[in-house]
């Protein structure tokens, strides 16, 4: 009994203490001590020989692990082979949480039972999903949970006429919430080896994974804003969304028809071509192809299509569509000589266009290094491969061309971090190392400077 009530004592400060040191920290820097733990606690997890069928390295379990709740989808080992169905449950979980985000399920469960929602993690939401103004945080919260739950059932049920054919009743069924879920969160992590290059001609299979990812990708501000719309709390959809649905539209529409008309390997199928530019795009990294033996061109534009992504406040990573629409923007208003920064008539705040600068500037710093130590670490690996395997990883998406098992320890390494800042953010991760609480004020000397 003295030692129970001693752990419970134990347990009881180091709940207090990490509770203390939460409201002390700012809401980027709790985001990234969020997903460290549930990283951490997922890779302990599948450390246990009673998660296992067969051993693995612990660098890969820890892989996996990051893999997981960052919802990449990048794999070192063959998951079916080395995790039994209590392993494959507890990856699921991880990126459910991913996809979802870490802080959504807690502060939904007190906005349920409490009606209310503290500054906190009002500030935490606010940072890990960003959001127009136009949307209140307690309906943004009830889209994602309750939506999240809706399509993952659907997605389940449409997996489910398929696999029930090919496997026992009770496989099947954990087929199909496994890879409705990883659809959905756009974790790209699959029981499959090939993914899903089996089921390529399956309408099934090929329309409700597209269905899924792109939900998911296209992010929970359009779902709030579409059930605003819906239930008539407004009378027209936000500009966020707009742009939204034009960039993603363009961008899929037009990967579509490079893919049919430059990839020999989707044999000029526009279902191959479509799966491939959507898998890219919504970083849901299910491929249909050999991405192994996709052309020059395609890979490099793949690349561009992880490096965007598709949706802020959704499950996909990348820059994301609203960030390239404002340095777009930017762009044209500078050639024209325009003193406003504007976008389909309408002006865009200075602020979103400093966080579309900053995120880029960022991420392709980020991007670049990582591809220059890459190149380091594996000197006999072709540049295209390794600039895609750093692009799917800070991407999330978890597309490879084949050279993910055979890294070095250091390069695996580096594309955990990869994907961990891909999932945190790029601009969360920095304000995180950086900012400061207490600012001393200090003279501002103003110098001009030619660009």
């Amino acid at each position: 009994m003295d030692q129970l009530r001693f752990l419970k004592l134990r347990i009881s400060s180091f709940y207090n203490w990490y509770d203390r040191i939460q409201h002390k920290s700012s809401p980027q820097l709790n985001l990234v001590w969020g997903f460290f733990l549930y990283s951490i606690t997922g890779f302990l997890l599948l450390l246990l020989p009673i998660f296992h069928e067969q051993p693995a390295a612990i660098i890969d379990h820890l892989f996996i692990a990051v893999s997981a709740i960052s919802t990449t989808g990048l794999a070192t080992i063959n998951i079916a082979e080395t995790y039994n169905f209590f392993g494959e449950f507890i990856l699921m979980c991880l990126f459910q949480i991913g996809g979802v985000g870490y802080m959504t399920l807690t502060t939904y469960f007190l906005l349920f039972t409490t009606r209310q929602i503290s500054s906190w993690h009002r500030r935490v939401i606010g940072a890990e999903f960003t959001m127009p103004n136009t949307i209140r945080i307690q309906d943004f919260l009830k889209s994602v949970v309750f939506f999240t739950i809706i399509m993952e059932v659907l997605g389940t049920i449409a997996f489910f006429q398929v696999f029930k054919h090919d496997f026992g009743f009770f496989e099947a069924l954990w087929f199909s919430v496994f890879h409705s879920v990883s659809s959905f969160c756009t974790a790209g992590i699959s029981l499959f080896s090939d993914s899903f290059e089996a089921y390529a001609e399956n309408p099934i299979i090929n329309t409700t994974v597209s269905v899924l990812a792109i939900c998911g990708s296209l992010g929970f501000i359009v779902v709030t804003d579409l059930w605003y719309r819906l239930t008539s709390k407004t009378d027209k959809l936000s500009f966020t969304t707009k742009i939204i649905f034009y960039g993603f539209i363009f961008l899929l529409g037009l990967g579509t028809i490079m893919i049919y008309a430059l990839e020999p390997t989707s044999n000029q199928q526009w279902n191959l071509a479509f799966f491939q530019t959507m898998s890219a795009m919504t970083t849901v990294g299910f491929n249909t192809i050999s991405i192994t033996e996709v052309s020059r061109p395609i890979t490099i534009f793949l690349i561009f299509i992880m490096y965007i992504g598709a949706s802020p406040s959704g499950t996909a990573g990348g820059i994301k569509i609203t960030t390239l629409t404002a340095l777009l923007s930017i762009l044209k208003s500078r050639l024209r000589g325009e003193r406003t920064v504007t976008f389909l008539g309408r002006q865009v705040p200075y602020e979103r266009l400093f966080v579309a600068t900053s995120t880029f500037m960022m991420y392709t710093s980020i991007f670049f290094i990582a591809i220059f130590f890459l190149s380091i670490f594996e000197p006999e690996i072709d540049f295209d491969k390794l600039q895609f395997e750093a692009a799917s990883a800070l991407g999330t998406v978890g597309l490879s061309t084949g050279i993910t098992s055979i890294l070095s320890s250091g390069s695996k390494i580096l594309l955990i971090l990869l994907m961990f800042v891909g999932r945190v953010g790029v601009l969360t991760f920095g304000f995180a190392l950086l900012s400061k609480k207490h600012k001393e004020k200090v003279e501002i000397v103003k110098e001009d400077l030619a660009v």
